[in-house]
């Protein structure tokens, strides 16, 4: 049985997040979480996020939390948002704000 957790229109483009995703892909909860927590980068918060509530989803369905693992880490593109810079001489420059969504799913070993 696997438990499923995202994170829809997360403000951080997919390419900084996917480094963080696939530090943990395949490792058990805990050592992805201590893992998570000893990361520097920005992501890592919201990605230990989505892997926390994966987890609380999987305790609702009493799962053995000692058993539990990282399935699935996926950072997919979301919707870019727009927006101009004003420049000199009357000019606008492009702007695109980047989202990202993150799935991360965990499972049972065994």
């Amino acid at each position: 049985m696997s438990w499923q957790a995202k994170h829809r229109f997360a403000r951080i483009s997919a390419r900084k997040a996917r480094l963080v995703a696939e530090l943990i892909r395949g490792r058990g909860c805990d050592e992805a979480i201590a893992l998570l927590d000893h990361t520097p980068k920005r992501a890592a918060f919201l990605v230990k996020r989505v892997l926390k509530s994966a987890m609380g989803n999987a305790n609702e369905q009493e799962a053995a939390m000692n058993r539990l693992f990282v399935s699935e880490a996926r950072v997919d593109d979301g919707p870019i948002i727009k927006r101009f810079r004003p420049k000199d001489r009357g000019r606008a420059h492009p702007i695109q704000k980047r989202t990202s969504h993150i799935v991360i799913g965990v499972q049972e070993r065994g």
